[in-house]
């Protein structure tokens, strides 16, 4: 989905807030968008202001994916906004301010300046209509429809009513939920009719409906809905993160419910082999890639068992992961990345476990096997330790932590220099209480490949300072930042 819960709970609040209604009545939505268009076709580049002032401001070149709190986010500096109409399909909508005076500076701003929704350029001209037509008492909370729909753009994990439920029930209460999956809703519902209890529909006022069979279909990112009730009736929910399945690492039944789940790749090579938790990585460099740079790389999307260079074919290595779910989101972010001028390709194997044999040394003089499963620098060994990590995918920018606090940029630039890669461009640290023994920050690079090349060569660096007893392990993931 792109996003992760916490940002889910704002943006469907914002969406509650400032769309009582979030679809008029389909001749209002023509009657108004079709006479907008009409017009910003028949005057192209004609002056906006020789349309009459009104509070109403109309938006175009929006991208496909702008929903209404988009818009409220982007133009609320200009003023109170009382209300947003979105022109399905037409990439335009309207604005209506409180005020005349705040559409005259949303107009004035974007004739003058570029101004960007939802990261694309957007372009204003006055409406003429002096107020957005809303639907049938819509201006009052306690009458009209209660139904809100989502829309969902590039899910990085299946949605099924379990997510849909966690991200809106602290919100209100969830009566019921029906996902669809189409391109387009012609018409809202005032009212969900649910039949089963399942993970694309659910009656939160009926448990009793018939659930589909446990083991079949695909399990949901929050795990099954309890069989259980507790006093609330829906009981609690799982985890975001899934547990590795190595029983070195898995907690008892009455520690932790289901694992969770994460989309498979749309990609031939997965859908020929079925589930495995090992994943096969090609266009590997043959001087700069060995197995400890592999787990550099790929230790931030699950726990690493086993690493194995595979000598019949060069450049290829067998990646055998904590589960299938790991190798999943490896391929999600790492296919098709470069490292050190070649394109990697990540797809599922069709061995279900890295067997040590034909082991021979690698151009660089390392060893083409490497077992990682007892290594501490696995990141998902417990519940606790997975809920930290972020699963973000490669950016330009680089979180580093775990560092002493004497190490300061112009080392960490030498130490990009000493081992032959991009040096950062910017560097930011965080505030770290007096009593901290470490510290961590940000590190911006020119480009995406050069944070990953960075990352694959330097985490988990031993740092050693004077009269210390032990080395700190540099360690380094993906930053959400997608600039300092």
């Amino acid at each position: 989905m792109g996003l992760d819960l916490q940002t889910l709970h704002v943006r469907a609040s914002r969406v509650v807030q400032w769309s009582k209604a979030l679809h008029r009545s389909a001749s209002c939505a023509t009657r108004d968008s079709g006479f907008e268009s009409r017009l910003c076709r028949s005057r192209p580049g004609e002056d906006s202001h020789r349309i009459a002032q009104s509070p109403v401001v109309h938006v175009r070149g929006l991208c496909e994916a702008v929903v209404e709190a988009d818009l409220v986010e982007a133009l609320e500096k200009f003023g109170p906004i009382c209300y947003v109409m979105m022109m399905p399909f037409k990439r335009q909508a309207l604005v209506e301010f409180e005020m005349v005076e705040s559409a005259d500076k949303c107009v004035a701003c974007g004739s003058s300046e570029a101004v960007y929704i939802a990261g694309q350029q957007a372009f204003f001209n006055y409406s003429t209509s002096k107020r957005i037509t809303r639907p049938t008492n819509s201006d009052n909370p306690n009458s009209g429809n209660k139904v809100l729909l989502l829309s969902i753009q590039n899910p990085l994990y299946p949605i099924t009513t379990d997510v849909l439920y966690t991200v809106c029930n602290p919100i209100g209460s969830v009566m019921r939920i029906v996902i669809f999956k189409r391109n387009g809703i012609q018409a809202m519902p005032t009212r969900l009719n649910v039949i089963r209890n399942d993970n694309e529909s659910w009656d939160y006022t009926k448990p009793y409906l018939v659930r589909r069979e446990r083991g079949k279909g695909r399990q949901a990112i929050l795990g099954e809905h309890p069989s259980s009730y507790g006093d609330n009736g829906y009981g609690s929910h799982c985890p975001l993160l899934p547990l590795p399945g190595n029983s070195r690492y898995k907690l008892s039944s009455h520690d932790i419910p289901e694992v969770v789940a994460y989309p498979l790749p749309q990609s031939s090579s997965y859908n020929n082999h079925g589930s495995s938790s090992v994943a096969m990585v090609s266009g590997l460099h043959p001087t700069k890639m060995n197995c400890t740079r592999i787990f550099n790389l790929f230790c931030l999307y699950g726990n690493i068992e086993k690493v194995k260079f595979m000598k019949s074919v060069p450049g290829t290595a067998l990646v055998e992961m904590g589960d299938e779910y790991a190798v999943d989101r490896a391929i999600t972010h790492l296919n098709s990345i470069k490292v050190f001028g070649k394109r990697l390709n990540v797809c599922v194997s069709k061995q279900h476990a890295v067997i040590p044999s034909q082991v021979f040394e690698l151009e660089d003089g390392s060893s083409s096997y490497k077992d990682f499963a007892m290594t501490r620098n696995n990141r998902f060994t417990s519940q606790g330790q997975a809920s930290k990590n972020i699963i973000q995918p490669p950016s330009c920018v680089l979180h580093y932590y775990n560092v002493p606090p004497c190490i300061s940029e112009d080392q960490l630039l030498r130490l990009c220099s000493e081992h032959d890669v991009p040096g950062f461009t910017k560097f930011k640290m965080f505030d770290a209480k007096p009593s901290s023994k470490t510290i961590s920050g940000l590190l911006e690079f020119d480009s995406k490949t050069h944070a990953v090349e960075v990352l694959t060569v330097l985490n988990h660096y031993q740092i050693r300072i004077p009269n210390g007893s032990n080395p700190y392990t540099l360690k380094l993931c993906f930053s959400t930042s997608s600039h300092l």
